[in-house]
């Protein structure tokens, strides 16, 4: 994997977020988890280049986003999607998704987890975390359609500063 820099990337976010989809990593050599995310975003503020993700409580990989300071994003390409929907809808909790996807495992330098099969990977360092709210809401539907029941509860918001670049 090769580094880049922020002003080398021409990526075009809304259709590798929302239609590629993402894997959101966190955790440590010896234990770690990943899950399929399609929400999120990439931009600038606080004069940093960040990303931004949602999760839900429920998932276990938000554990691992909660104890540790770095998570992952990353791309895996249309070719990778049956990977997308092993860890989009099996729990880390009852399988090992590394061994039922076959993802090989990358560390960083500050060892965090990348994956050999992303064609893009983001590393990135918390900066803000704060729990959707029903009360903030302007559009009441997005609740009824996006919460409760069969989807979950409310996300947690967490933007990420982008502090590292691999491309394949």
């Amino acid at each position: 994997m090769k580094k880049l820099e922020v002003k080398d990337l021409k990526e075009n976010f809304f259709e590798a977020i929302g239609k590629e989809w993402m894997l959101v990593t966190a955790g440590t050599k010896e234990k770690f988890n990943t899950m399929t995310a399609s929400w999120g975003g990439i931009g600038w503020l606080w004069n940093k280049p960040v990303a931004f993700v949602f999760i839900r409580p429920e998932r276990y990989t938000y554990e691992f986003v909660e104890e540790n300071d770095h998570l992952t994003l990353s791309f895996l390409g249309e070719e990778n999607k049956k990977i997308h929907a092993v860890c989009g809808s099996k729990s880390g909790r009852n399988i090992d998704k590394v061994k039922e996807t076959g993802l090989k495992p990358v560390f960083t330098e500050k060892g965090n987890v990348l994956f050999e099969q992303a064609r893009l990977s983001l590393e990135c360092k918390k900066l803000y975390a704060d729990a959707i709210k029903p009360e903030c809401f302007l559009d009441k539907e997005s609740i009824e359609k996006w919460y409760g029941g069969a989807h979950g509860g409310f996300h947690k918001m967490y933007i990420v500063e982008i502090e590292n670049i691999y491309s394949r």
